[in-house]
């Protein structure tokens, strides 16, 4: 895991890392270029207050579906939570990743930010890909889930 500050600057960014976003942690390799001949596949769950947030890769007859990274973002709740986010429907099965809530309705929470290099492909064709983050409780009134990858 490596942590990123302001003024440090990566390919796939385009640019210096902004300063709201200084302490971030990166899970994951090098960043990816996308393969010749994809269709790009990028997902957000939009803002979601007190439910689950979701965001799908969605894959093509006869074509796999590829993840390459997704972030998990908030405000906390009235009341702290802890809960797993699970990434679904990749080869080898099931991927869990805990996430804390702030105790604080308006209270950012700490940004869950991962890079899969190489890229993990669908369990299958035509398998959708699927980033789940639970409700964050009582008081929740931001979480966003955003997926990217690609498919062919």
């Amino acid at each position: 895991m490596a942590i990123v500050a302001a003024g440090d600057t990566f390919n796939y960014l385009q640019g210096p890392m902004p300063a709201t976003a200084q302490g971030v942690a990166i899970l994951g390799g090098a960043p990816t270029e996308y393969p010749t001949g994809t269709t790009v596949l990028n997902s957000s769950s939009g803002n979601v207050a007190a439910a689950v947030a979701t965001a799908t890769l969605t894959s093509a007859a006869s074509q796999t579906a590829y993840i390459t990274g997704f972030e998990v973002t908030g405000a906390g709740a009235t009341a702290g939570a802890v809960v797993s986010v699970t990434v679904t429907g990749t080869i080898g099965g099931t991927m869990t990743y805990t996430y804390t809530a702030a105790t604080g309705a308006t209270v950012a929470n700490q940004p869950l930010i991962a890079t899969f290099y190489p890229p993990i492909p669908a369990s299958a064709a035509n398998t959708n890909i699927v980033v789940s983050c639970p409700s964050l409780g009582a008081g929740n009134t931001n979480n966003t889930v955003t997926a990217h990858g690609y498919r062919r």
